[in-house]
């Protein structure tokens, strides 16, 4: 016959296999579109054999067939259909077309379970017989003639599982291929179903998979075995979901020698023993369960409960480096879109499905008899990496425990011994990236370079996405009390403050920044940033509204304020762990997952707060680190269709091109804090010591490598050659050089593209007329320092006077004594507005310039006066969107109106 075979898996790939072989001629295999760039395994088989393959997202359109895939249909010329797993709904207009009509294969004695969870209901029903039907379809739900059934006995222990292997996929395939042949031999029988004895249960999910603890052991392990693997049976246990995998009656539960687990509504409490967590039902009678989950998606052994610790990898033999390769060789089998298995790949993030588990288990018993491994083991360690670790473990007969692995790069600096991790940061494990590409990370001190540092590749975007994603919607995370997510935010700041000089050495030699300052601000205020929105995890809130009633009935509207979700964020080299903080530290608070990219330059404090977040138990996905160039990493994230916010910090051009790319990929939510070239006007009636002091401030610190540092300098002409003459005394008594020395200055630049950029800027100014008063030029000596800079007659149609050099170079104009006016104009003349400043002891001058100025934050008689309370950002091109005090908390949060009447 002419057979077209309208179906997906394994199983639909064994009975087009089998129908061939029986001499019939397939003339369309009808399955699903390739998921993640990996065929179906029906489809796969087919086009080998160049068989017709069509792969329709859907055949139907608001109930109706769509008109182009029907006639494609009907071009096969099909005089039978076979449907043996078919996930689609297929028309009328299908199914009735062919000649013979369409047959369908259905996991369970009909007219009994009905549906799509037939082979679970079976279980949980506790039937004595299984099996399955081949049966006529018709228009209603599984309820067409019956054409053939075969049953089977169902074991006490059987899992879906173990059913499914034992009886229902082979002898399914064979009497699916039998159906066939009856039909062809004109034999088929057209057996109406009975009403009596019919069921339908409904879909299994999650949300209907808790255990109802008051019954007897044999309902609670029925309950349990048929919701494993899929959906899972939980129960609330210490707080949390948990999932309960791998239980088996046992007749001695009474005797369970172990450490009580209590679980609320159970009829007794649990014990963990060695075996497993032992249950009671109401009867007294005991099951016991081997595999546990957790909200965030860890999977356990049951006897591992209440264990903690662990042990480091394990050091490979030359025997087991060998069974580590023909391992790799069969995932590479298994997982045909994959290029190269690498350490990192994720067997089910790679395209695995459930079958792909029950052929790697066989794979290990084909190769290493001894390594008994069950389907959970490869649930519970999905990389390469953790899966070859946990059979070498099982060879050895080794148990252990999950815990932080973290390839140091070690370095004797600045009296101590500073512990650097340089790989990604994904799902809570430092990975290599894609390909193990890698890059050097730069000292600007001396030029050198620190260590190699992973380099994120596009791939490796999706990962951690996905692996934020998953965190926030399945695990943990997602679903913590707010003060308890504020509480491993509080114990984060406290680890980084028990590192604090670590950090501080740190981000000296990766950034440049003099290490007194990077211990008072660089890190000091990144710590002070988390504590501050750690307590505001738990006053997160919305509002009720009076609305107009629906008379005679009445309304409540409030609000509610939650998360975004997954959020990007891409931070900038001039205080890398510092805009981390500032953005990441809001962000969790919020209660959403991060996937952060650290300035190509700068990336080394970024992974060693990530290591410091998994030590304080922050749960995996919640946090993830990608070294990465802006135009690979940054475009990824700003294109990714699951990140649903993108906080940036750098220039406005490169904000621009990601606002763009948020709004045409998916309207993300964006904030920006970009370019800036901020006024400092100084009134001749200024404490004209304090106005040098904090002018200098304004322009050096930091190395100029500020985003509010001030670009532009206003000083009123009656004190402006005095102001010049203190500032150039002042500027002679910088100390240029090694950061980590306790009484320099002024530090390296952060990286040499920088430096040669300053010096590109002020040879312009020159050119274009202005005094060079002081510096201007590079300093002799290895790394990338350059000379603090002044200059003065800058008038305001220069290069100089417009835009932003962001390093140590003060630009000085003067204004004429009384035109206020005149000077606000000439200050608000640009296209940006981060800063400003003004010196004056006039109150009603000062409130007077402060409301004039056109710039997120205004500085009174002080300058880069920032604090973790006081909200921060720009205005015009130099972006929008706060990032510090209560205000940034709305950056990463979502307002929810509900209305109820009653």
């Amino acid at each position: 016959m002419k057979i077209a075979v309208i179906g997906q898996s394994l199983f639909g790939q064994e009975v087009y296999k089998e129908l061939r072989k029986d001499g019939h001629t397939i003339v369309g295999v009808f399955t699903i579109p390739d998921k993640d760039g990996k065929a179906d395994p029906l489809a796969t088989e087919a086009e080998k054999d160049g068989v017709a393959v069509f792969k329709f997202p859907r055949w139907r359109v608001k109930g109706q067939c769509i008109p182009e895939v029907l006639a494609q249909y009907k071009a096969t010329g099909a005089e039978l259909n076979v449907l043996p797993f078919c996930s689609q709904f297929i028309p009328m207009e299908v199914i009735d077309h062919p000649k013979h009509g369409s047959i369908i294969y259905h996991p369970s004695l009909l007219p009994r379970h009905r549906g799509a969870s037939a082979i679970n209901w079976t279980l949980i029903h506790g039937d004595k017989k299984g099996g399955f039907t081949v049966f006529w379809a018709d228009d209603g739900l599984d309820t067409g003639p019956i054409l053939l059934q075969r049953e089977c006995d169902v074991e006490p222990n059987d899992t879906v599982n173990t059913i499914y292997k034992r009886f229902l996929f082979p002898e399914g395939v064979k009497g699916t291929v039998d159906a066939v042949r009856l039909i062809a031999e004109g034999k088929a029988p057209r057996i109406t179903q009975p009403q009596e004895g019919a069921t339908y249960e409904c879909i299994q999910k999650k949300d209907n998979a808790k255990i109802d603890w008051n019954q007897s052991a044999e309902a609670l392990h029925n309950w349990i075995r048929g919701n494993d693997k899929v959906p899972g049976a939980w129960s609330e246990v210490d707080g949390q979901k948990v999932t309960f995998y791998g239980s088996t009656l046992v007749d001695n539960g009474t005797a369970a020698n172990g450490q009580p687990l209590e679980i609320p509504g159970a009829s007794r409490p649990g014990v963990v023993t060695k075996a497993g967590l032992v249950l009671f039902g109401n009867d007294s009678k005991a099951l016991l369960v081997k595999n546990l989950q957790f909200e965030d998606g860890k999977m356990i052994a049951a006897a591992q409960y209440f264990r903690s610790g662990g042990s480091a990898a394990v050091e490979l033999t030359e025997e087991e480096k060998t069974f580590a390769e023909q391992m790799r060789a069969v995932w590479q089998s298994i997982l045909t879109n994959v290029s190269q298995i690498e350490d990192s790949t994720d067997f089910f993030k790679s395209g695995a499905a459930s079958m792909d588990v029950v052929r790697l288990v066989e794979e290990v018993k084909l190769r290493a008899s001894t390594c008994q491994l069950q389907n959970e083991d490869v649930y519970m360690n999905t990389t390469f990496q953790d899966f070859i670790q946990m059979c070498v473990r099982k060879l050895r007969g080794e148990d252990d425990e999950e815990e932080l692995v973290v390839d140091y790069v070690e370095k004797d600096i600045n009296n101590m011994t500073i512990k650097m991790p340089h790989q990604l940061f994904i799902n809570g494990e430092f990975v290599d990236a894609e390909g193990g590409k890698t890059y050097k990370s730069i000292n600007p001190t001396d030029g050198m370079a620190i260590c190699d540092v992973s380099l994120a590749q596009i791939s490796d975007v999706d990962k951690a996405v996905a692996a934020a994603k998953e965190a926030f919607e399945e695990g943990e995370w997602g679903k913590m009390n707010p003060r308890d997510r504020g509480r491993l935010i509080y114990k984060l700041a406290d680890l980084m403050e028990q590192h604090q000089e670590e950090l501080a050495t740190i981000e000296a030699i990766d950034s440049g920044a003099v290490y007194t300052l990077a211990l008072k601000t660089h890190v000091g205020m990144s710590i002070q940033t988390f504590r501050y929105f750690a307590g505001w995890c738990d006053k997160i809130q919305g509002s009720t509204i009076p609305i107009n009633q629906a008379r005679p009935n009445r309304n409540l509207t409030f609000t509610k304020k939650e998360p975004i979700g997954v959020c990007a964020i891409v931070i900038p080299w001039n205080y890398p762990l510092m805009m981390l903080a500032w953005k990441a530290a809001a962000c969790l608070a919020a209660g959403n997952t991060i996937v952060l990219k650290p300035a190509q330059v700068t990336p080394l404090t970024a992974l060693k707060f990530a290591e410091l977040a998994a030590r304080a138990g922050l749960p995996k996905g919640v946090i993830n680190i990608l070294p990465g160039s802006g135009a690979l990493v940054g475009q990824r994230l700003s294109d990714h269709p699951d990140v649903r916010k993108l906080g940036f910090t750098g220039s406005t051009e490169i904000g621009k091109h990601i606002m763009k790319s948020c709004a045409v990929s998916n309207v993300k939510k964006v904030s920006l804090e970009l370019g800036g070239k901020s006024p400092l006007i100084i009134f001749s009636d200024c404490d004209m010591d304090k106005a040098v002091r904090m002018g200098m401030s304004s322009v050096f610190f930091n190395k100029g490598e500020n985003c509010i540092a001030a670009g532009r300098l206003f000083v009123e002409d009656s004190i402006h050659d005095q102001f010049v003459t203190k500032v150039i005394e002042e500027v002679k008594k910088m100390k240029i050089g090694d950061p980590l020395d306790r009484s320099t200055d002024h530090g390296p630049q952060n990286h040499k593209a920088h430096m040669d950029k300053l010096v590109e800027y002020c040879h312009t100014g020159v050119k274009e007329g202005a005094t060079l008063v002081c510096g201007g030029k590079q300093v002799q000596r290895p790394g990338f320092f350059f000379e603090p800079t002044v200059f003065t007659d800058v008038q305001d149609h220069m290069y100089i006077a417009k835009e932003e050099s962001f390093g140590p170079v003060m630009i000085i104009s003067k204004f004429k004594s009384g035109e206020v006016d005149d000077v606000l104009r000439r200050a608000n003349a640009t296209e940006y507005g981060l800063a400003s400043g003004v010196f004056t002891r006039d109150i009603s001058k000062a409130l007077y310039v402060s409301e004039k100025l056109n710039a997120g934050t205004v500085f009174v008689n002080t300058y880069n006066k920032t604090d973790v309370a006081s909200p921060f950002g720009g205005f015009k091109q130099s972006g929008f969107g706060k990032d510090l005090g209560q205000e940034a908390l709305n950056e990463y949060l979502k307002t929810k109106a509900v209305t109820i009447e009653y």
